[in-house]
């Protein structure tokens, strides 16, 4: 079948590295795609959130399957817009309708519905500029730090964790007074906050049966020691090693579980992955949030551990079958480092030309924010580059990760010598 891969970054690079690999695949697609995704497939100059545009690319190439990387398109429709469509409705759509993926587009949606389905997660309130009196009242009945979260998406910028409560209350009135975030702060989620360590929990879900894939841990704050400002993400590690048997048992029975059939009891057309973000507070997991799409840079360590061909476990998701299809998952583990431009996640330079990648013999390296000039491959983004590897020690992937890394140059090149430290 002909398949096209939304999205532009080292997940969607990820996504068609499995995909072209599976014999089902006959022409591969990405949009717009990258440098990198450009080698394996034929990248579409579109928009991920032009539909009409998508729509017509797809009747072009008969493409019938779509893939559906970033949060954008899903929370905007592209699922419900290709099923209204007669022309478009028996391509398979890889993600949520739009009221499912309401899961990440509305922080307060994502509580009510945890509440609905007794899903542990932190305790909250939501507020809006018509109750920002309260919602500073509310702070101060709270122990710190204080937990703010931007209702709607934020480029993953939405979410502070402050010690100070004068603080807190003040970035509460920029966020709801004065549109700190746009739109996306006109209403804000405040919480407690919880004291533990990370994972994400990915699931492939047809609405009904699920799949659990394998578990990552990503490393969001730029500077080593998990200080300074957050980014979209600086490396990841899967699986994650205190993610035990047991402690994958709660999850999958006090989280997952309960995810899945509430989706179905309240009729949620859901055809596509849910990210877990988690937190483990003593020996029990809660939820931090839901994403309606695989996360970024973890799909690059969890992508490469699934041996199942990933065309097969897609089709059985749209397909409503997918627990007919057996899930295999390579024992080893996977270390991604992410390589970014200097300055990021402020102001940085782009345009910067990538040297070694020529070199980089050893597992993968997914393009993230690259593009081609005269030839050449340049740096096109914050984050650049994406290097995976593989071993049965997960530290020894790191060290590949490093190794590979050190092939590769460009001006202002950086990133973090100390992924999996915490581990």
């Amino acid at each position: 079948m002909n398949i096209l891969v939304l999205g532009s970054g080292g997940r969607e690079h990820a996504f068609a590295t499995q995909l072209a690999k599976s014999p089902q695949c006959d022409q591969l697609f990405v949009a717009p795609g990258n440098a990198g995704t450009r080698l394996l497939a034929t990248n579409l100059q579109l928009a991920v959130t032009d539909f009409n545009a998508i729509k017509a690319a797809v009747l072009e190439h008969a493409i019938e399957m779509v893939v559906v990387g970033p949060e954008d398109p899903l929370v905007e429709g592209i699922y419900d817009f290709f099923k209204a469509d007669q022309a478009l409705n028996r391509v398979m759509v890889i993600g949520p309708s739009a009221i499912g993926a309401e899961l990440e587009g509305s922080k307060e949606r994502a509580k009510e519905f945890m509440a609905t389905h007794h899903i542990p997660t932190a305790a909250y309130q939501s507020f809006t500029a018509e109750t920002l009196k309260e919602g500073q009242a509310f702070l101060a009945t709270m122990n710190p730090p204080y937990v703010l979260k931007a209702d709607g998406l934020a480029a993953g910028k939405g979410v502070l964790i402050l010690d100070n409560l004068a603080q807190a209350q003040k970035e509460l009135e920029l966020m709801l007074a004065n549109a700190k975030f746009g739109k996306a702060s006109e209403k804000v989620v405040v919480e407690a906050f919880l004291d533990g360590i990370e994972l994400s929990v990915f699931v492939l879900t047809d609405g009904s049966s699920y799949k659990i894939l394998p578990t990552a841990k990503d490393y969001k704050r730029i500077g080593e020691g998990d200080k300074g400002l957050n980014t979209g993400g600086m490396g990841a590690i899967s699986p994650v090693p205190f993610a035990d048997s047991v402690f994958m048992e709660k999850i999958d029975s006090q989280i997952v579980k309960p995810t899945v059939e509430g989706l179905k009891k309240e009729g949620i057309t859901y055809e596509g992955f849910v990210f877990i973000g988690l937190i483990k507070v003593g020996d029990d997991p809660f939820v931090i949030e839901y994403n309606v799409r695989m996360g970024d840079p973890e799909t690059e360590a969890v992508l490469p551990r699934i041996k199942t061909d990933l065309v097969t476990l897609l089709e059985a998701t749209a397909n409503h079958n997918l627990d007919s299809v057996p899930l295999e998952i390579d024992t080893r583990a996977a270390a991604t480092i992410m390589a970014v431009s200097g300055g990021y996640p402020e102001t940085y330079e782009k345009g910067k030309r990538i040297n070694g990648l020529d070199k980089a013999h050893e597992g993968f390296v997914f393009h993230a924010g690259t593009t081609d000039q005269e030839a050449h491959v340049i740096t096109s983004g914050g984050r650049v580059l994406a290097v995976t590897s593989l071993d049965e020690d997960f530290r020894v992937a790191i060290k590949k990760s490093y190794q590979t890394l050190e092939q590769i140059s460009f001006d202002k090149i950086y990133y973090r010598h100390d992924i999996g430290f915490d581990l």
